[in-house]
């Protein structure tokens, strides 16, 4: 069976009276992008703590790329870049620099480490501001060349502690196409975050956790799925034709759609969504009702996790 790039079982963690982490598994399969979703507190900066050698485990087991994070922590550190959630560059250098600096600490030769600056500069469309002072960079600017830091010694495997966050919407979106490439070109990415539209767009895999235990684990569509499948929304266009129309949905499905007060929107669960579109479509037909909306809709991210955190915080 081929190595895990990532795995850890039984991961637990305390600081004085908090638990922190209280029996963390997770396994991440090479050359993909697990996303780490979880509230602020949830645990997942101390995931990443302890699975880059920054922290040691109270219990449990994790290794990166095969070599145990305690025991081998020389290896692993070899083996990983990482970019935390503030940029760790400095602002009173350039940031061709700041890239050399971190390529002569991997002990390449100046010649080499010059190269491999300019390369990355290049990569993540900082070229033209490789001579300027970090301090002048925007926020955005400064996360790329972070990430640019992480990346000096091609690392085959990478930790990105909520990268985007504090970033205005081009700015993430020229991350997300970084942190894609980086994936496509074969390196593992283990992304924590607290935004959903994040995770569902560069994850392949999504881990959910929660009060330090992971609740939740499978794709963005086994996810969703678990939340519970495909949903039909209906609007009538008015309230006096309301009723109709909820009897022809209810007939179409065979269940009572509810309905939202605020929006007047009716939603039913439906197992077939296409199956169930076109039977509410022949129902509203045969009764000669006109709707405003007719959509098929699968449950997001969003509500995935509000259901995923409500049932823990229940339970």
């Amino acid at each position: 069976m081929a190595t895990a790039a990532i795995r850890a079982e039984g991961l637990a963690k305390r600081f004085g009276k908090t638990r922190a982490l209280d029996g963390v598994d997770l396994v991440v399969e090479p050359g993909t992008i697990l996303g780490l979703l979880g509230p602020n507190g949830a645990g997942k900066t101390t995931i990443v703590r302890i699975l880059t050698t920054l922290l040691r485990p109270d219990a449990g087991t994790a290794r990166v790329d095969g070599f145990d994070v305690v025991r081998q922590g020389h290896e692993v550190r070899r083996r990983i870049g990482l970019a935390g959630q503030q940029a760790a560059v400095d602002e009173y250098l350039t940031g061709r620099a700041n890239l050399v600096m971190m390529a002569r600490l991997y002990h390449m030769p100046a010649a080499s480490a010059r190269a491999r600056a300019d390369a990355l500069l290049e990569q993540l469309g900082l070229a033209a501001a490789g001579d300027r002072l970090v301090r002048t960079y925007s926020g955005g600017m400064r996360r790329r060349l972070d990430l640019a830091a992480s990346l000096v010694a091609a690392p085959p495997i990478i930790f990105l502690d909520e990268p985007t966050t504090g970033l205005d919407p081009r700015s993430r979106l020229d991350l997300w196409a970084m942190i894609e490439g980086l994936a496509r070109a074969g390196t593992t990415v283990l992304l924590t975050t607290q935004y959903l539209d994040e995770a569902d767009r560069l994850a392949g895999r999504i881990a959910v956790i929660d009060h330090g235990r992971v609740v939740a684990s499978g794709t963005p569509d086994d996810l969703k799925r678990g939340v519970g499948g495909e949903r039909i929304d209906v609007r009538a266009p008015d309230a006096d034709t309301l009723p109709a129309v909820r009897r022809a949905v209810a007939a179409a499905l065979g269940t009572e759609p509810t309905l939202d007060p605020e929006t007047g929107r009716l939603t039913a669960q439906v197992a077939d969504g296409v199956a169930g579109l076109r039977a509410v479509v022949r129902e509203l037909d045969r009764a000669g009702l006109a709707v405003n909306d007719l959509a098929l809709r699968r449950p997001t991210l969003d509500e995935v996790f509000l259901a995923l955190t409500e049932r823990e915080v229940a339970s």
